[in-house]
C-alpha cells in the first residue's frame, strides 16, 4: 500500500496528462495500415454510437463538415462504411460500419491491447497490481457524474 501524502493535485494533473497524451499516441500508432488515426477514430465512433448523420459525426469528432464528408467518403471508398438515406427525411444520410468495417476495428483493438501486453510483461507482479488500481482511479476519473 502506497503511504498517503501531500500532492499537488496540479501537479500530478499535468504529469497525468503528458502520459495518458504519450500512451494514446503510442496506441493509435499501432493501428497500422493506410488509415489516419482521424479516420480511425471516425470509424470507431460510427461503430460505438452508429447510424449517425453526417452532422453528427462531425460534432462528436469535432472536425468541421467538409472535413468529415472526406473522411466518410474515404471509409465509404474502402467498403468500411455505408451511407444510407434516412427512411423519415430523405435529404439526411446516416453512416454505418460494414461488416468489413467492423472486422478492421477489431484487428486495430487486437493489435493495440497485444501492443499494450507486451509493454506490461516489463512490469514486475506488483506493480502490475498497483497499475490495476490506478486504472480503477482512472475509470472513475472518466466517470460524469460529480
Amino acid at each position: 500500500m502506497i503511504a498517503a501524502v501531500e500532492v499537488d493535485r496540479a501537479e500530478v494533473a499535468a504529469q497525468l496528462r503528458l502520459v495518458v497524451t504519450r500512451l494514446s499516441r503510442q496506441l493509435r500508432q499501432q493501428s497500422s495500415g493506410d488509415l489516419s488515426p482521424t479516420v480511425v477514430s471516425a470509424l470507431f465512433t460510427v461503430r460505438r454510437h452508429g447510424p449517425l448523420t453526417l452532422g453528427e459525426l462531425a460534432a462528436r469528432e469535432q472536425v468541421s463538415p467538409p472535413t468529415i464528408t472526406k473522411m466518410v467518403a474515404r471509409l465509404e471508398g474502402l467498403d468500411l462504411v455505408t451511407r444510407t438515406i434516412d427512411t423519415e427525411d430523405r435529404r439526411v444520410c446516416r453512416v454505418e460500419v460494414t461488416r468489413l468495417g467492423a472486422k478492421e476495428l477489431d484487428r486495430i483493438r487486437r493489435r493495440r491491447t497485444a501492443w499494450l501486453t507486451t509493454r506490461l510483461r516489463r512490469l514486475e507482479p506488483s506493480e502490475l497490481a498497483q497499475l490495476s488500481q490506478a486504472v480503477e482511479l482512472l475509470e472513475r476519473l472518466t466517470e460524469d457524474r460529480p
